[in-house]
């Protein structure tokens, strides 16, 4: 039995399955990833957050970034070799490449620029109302009232 499976059928586990098949996931896709190019990935108060990749030479319509299924996705096409180039070292890569962040349900991508090399697309966690904690109060129950009249002797 899987853990997936292990955890299904735990009261105490419940929705956990969909968590469990983002992590198998991303430690499959994990392993296939290379360390080009360089990325940092930057928190900016509480909820907003800025993911920058170091593209230098790389042109702007070279790059497609992409939103699917809570991943991020930055691909760069690599472009045609210039044949009038003879390089005497290359110490820029310019390789096709593929960078993919898994994204929680509530980060949106509020946009992306490339400026100096560097590829920033700006990230903000939206949590829905309905999913913000809220507290629970506790209800006083309620007090039967009696109808009946009190006698009382004169």
């Amino acid at each position: 039995m899987t853990l997936s499976q292990a955890l299904n059928h735990d009261p105490l586990f419940v929705g956990f399955d969909r968590i469990l098949d983002r992590m198998h996931h991303i430690n499959t896709h994990q392993q296939k990833t290379t360390n080009y190019p360089p990325y940092n990935i930057i928190k900016d108060g509480d909820d907003k957050y800025l993911v920058q990749v170091a593209i230098a030479g790389w042109k702007q319509e070279d790059i497609d970034i992409t939103v699917e299924d809570g991943e991020l996705k930055i691909e760069g096409i690599a472009p045609e070799k210039d044949a009038d180039s003879e390089f005497l070292h290359k110490g820029i890569a310019l390789r096709s490449f593929r960078r993919t962040f898994q994204l929680a349900d509530t980060v949106v991508v509020n946009g992306a620029s490339l400026e100096d090399g560097i590829l920033s697309v700006q990230l903000e966690n939206i949590i829905p109302e309905h999913k913000k904690p809220k507290k629970i109060e506790i209800q006083a129950p309620a007090l039967e009232h009696d109808t009946k009249e009190l006698l009382t002797e004169e």
